[in-house]
């Protein structure tokens, strides 16, 4: 079966572009004695652990579920942090992760002696109170009131005899600029306790496998930070092994018009690809252009019954005829992890594209897939 025989909607994901991906972080591994580790809440599609797990250090998680998932299918170092952990989940967690990070000090006095008995690592959120965000306050860790972190003013220094490590995560879909700025901000905050610390965490949110991204940057940021204190530096990137590497496939079902065509597609930003309202932005699709740019307009849109499912507006060179089939681009992250069954929409499926060109259906979902979610 190839991508024009696949069933609609359909999440395509590209074994061999995941493989460049990982490939390109295991290089930086090598060259800097650094530690990368999926982030599962951008992608979790375990199948492919194998296959990352030749190249990656292991897996990072948010919460008990991700973690049992990191450690039953790629089984190498095992992360965690949350904002706050569940005393009926922690045994558990501890039995599964090496690595536990606490986000406050209270959370570390409840459930740290835990962790020492398991001879697991203890590491603390850091907020260095640098934002460089741009326009989406929503992904800010650095946002004023945010939960994330522990600031500077209310970091007990006299309370670390048992943390081995510092963890911060500020970035989202950005360059090593943005790190090195923060690692300046961590530096003249936290930067006397890093000499008493084993590892530091650096978080996701790096763009390392995006065209343009400045390796060299990169790498100077963590050989900067080991050499000076002496430790283990950890990326957690989600998006970066599944960035570009991944397709969303639909079928235009309709096309009705008011002020403007419009194409009703079996695919919804509401349900398969959330992040299109939540961030918001519009996904890439191919073979088309920027709304007006190409002779034949559209708003896409998908079938359920919020108005505002809408994808986006895009123009093509040729006129889009019911049964069309269209491929939005870098669906691999974030979009899969978020989906649901609002409306009864069925969930698309799950299909691998090989690397000699052949789709093998990974994971169809069904009636009961929905029916069994609430009762």
């Amino acid at each position: 079966m190839n991508m024009n025989e696949i069933q609609t909607p359909a999440y395509v994901v590209d074994e061999a572009l995941i493989k460049k991906n990982v490939a390109l972080l295991k290089t930086i591994m090598d060259e800097t004695g650094c530690k990368i580790l999926l982030a599962q809440k951008a992608f979790s599609m375990f199948s492919l652990y194998p296959l990352i797990g030749q190249y990656l250090s292991g897996t990072t998680a948010s919460g008990l579920y991700e973690a049992k998932l990191g450690q039953e299918e790629m089984g190498k170092e095992n992360h965690i942090f949350s904002p706050a952990y569940k005393e009926s989940e922690f045994e558990e967690i501890v039995s599964l992760c090496d690595h536990i990070i606490f986000n406050s000090f209270s959370q570390m006095e409840r459930f740290g002696p835990a962790v020492l008995r398991a001879n697991k690592k203890i590491g603390l959120r850091i907020n260095p109170e640098h934002s460089t965000q741009v326009g989406h306050e929503i992904y800010d860790p650095c946002a004023k009131g945010c939960r994330f972190g522990i600031r500077e003013e209310a970091f007990e220094k006299d309370k670390l005899h048992n943390v081995s490590g510092l963890h911060f995560h500020t970035l989202c879909e950005q360059d090593s600029l943005d790190l090195w700025t923060t690692i300046q901000a961590v530096e003249r905050r936290f930067g006397d306790v890093l000499y008493d610390m084993e590892w530091i965490n650096f978080g996701g949110g790096h763009h390392i496998t995006k065209d343009g991204y400045d390796l060299a940057l990169l790498k100077k940021c963590i050989t900067y930070v080991q050499q000076k204190y002496n430790v283990i530096v950890y990326l957690e990137p989600g998006e970066a092994i599944a960035y570009e590497a991944g397709y969303l496939v639909t079928t235009v079902l309709d096309r009705v018009n008011n002020d403007g065509d419009i194409l009703i597609v079996d695919t919804s930003a509401s349900c398969h690809m959330p992040d299109v309202l939540e961030m918001p932005y519009r996904p890439p699709l191919k073979n088309s252009g920027e709304k007006n740019e190409k002779l034949h307009m559209y708003q896409i849109a998908g079938p359920t019954c919020l108005a505002g499912d809408v994808i986006g507006h895009y123009s093509f060179d040729e006129e889009i005829q019911v049964g069309t089939r269209l491929v939005f681009e870098d669906m691999a992250i974030y979009s899969m992890v978020k989906n649901n069954t609002f409306n009864g929409m069925a969930l698309p499926d799950i299909v691998i594209l090989k690397e000699d060109g052949t789709c093998h259906v990974q994971k169809r979902f069904q009636y009961e897939d929905f029916k069994n979610r609430l009762s």
